[in-house]
């Protein structure tokens, strides 16, 4: 009998991936003005019904688990919040799109500034062109902070993901990104909450994240940087 395919986090250690969930790793690719734009394939690991993934970012068998956060003893304190992404979203609309932004969640991996950015994109949503990207940056962020809806029919842009797991490479800026959840995959807390199920979402495997068990982008921001990003936003 086969495992739920589940991710269970572990108290202070790390993601245990049941039900035989492929794994990925690909790469962020840019535009010519040097805008992330999509994810290449790079590379694809041998399928195992279990496996564990490390979180404290400290592995030398990278991308799984080799107990080393038992020796520098990780904090992975979850400190998310489970409250549902529309409660914690905003709202901006356009003529024909209608954008859910939940900032709690961004990893910051740029998906969003091609062409002025999605919040200028649904503001000239009339355009079919600006229309056209705005619903390729939303269905792209890995994230799933953005979620963009057809006002005609009220329906969400989504990509269709088969449950999978990717690890993101983060060719900019030099460093690997965070782990992307597609397909719904149940996330069970350590001590055994789920969190929202979701087609997209992306954990922390840096073991800095300020919003653990989901990526905050500190793989590459420093402090300052995250502090201007919550003023910008108004976060704090």
């Amino acid at each position: 009998m086969s495992l739920e395919k589940k991710i269970k986090i572990i108290k202070n250690g790390p993601y245990i991936v049941t039900g035989s969930i492929p794994l990925y790793q690909q790469v962020i690719v840019t535009d010519e003005d040097n805008h992330a734009k999509n994810l290449d394939y790079e590379k694809e690991y041998p399928i195992k019904e279990t496996y564990s993934l490390c979180r404290c970012g400290k592995s030398k068998n990278m991308p799984y688990c080799d107990g080393t956060h038992v020796k520098i003893g990780f904090d992975g304190t979850e400190t998310a919040s489970k409250e549902p992404y529309l409660k914690q979203a905003e709202i901006f609309e356009g003529p024909e799109l209608k954008l859910t932004d939940a900032h709690e969640f961004c990893d910051h991996s740029r998906f969003c500034n091609r062409a002025g950015g999605i919040r200028k994109l649904i503001e000239c949503s009339n355009d079919q062109k600006a229309k056209q990207i705005a619903i390729e940056e939303a269905t792209i962020c890995p994230s799933g902070r953005l979620v963009l809806w057809d006002k005609k029919t009220g329906n969400p842009f989504e990509k269709e993901f088969e449950p999978s797991i990717v690890l993101i490479q983060d060719s900019q800026k030099k460093c690997q990104g965070p782990i992307w959840v597609r397909g719904k995959i149940p996330i069970e807390s350590y001590d055994g909450q789920i969190y929202e199920i979701r087609n997209r979402i992306t954990l922390c495997r840096c073991g800095k994240s300020e919003n653990k068990p989901y990526c905050d982008g500190s793989h590459w921001m420093t402090k300052e940087q995250k502090l201007n990003f919550r003023k910008k936003w108004g976060l704090d």
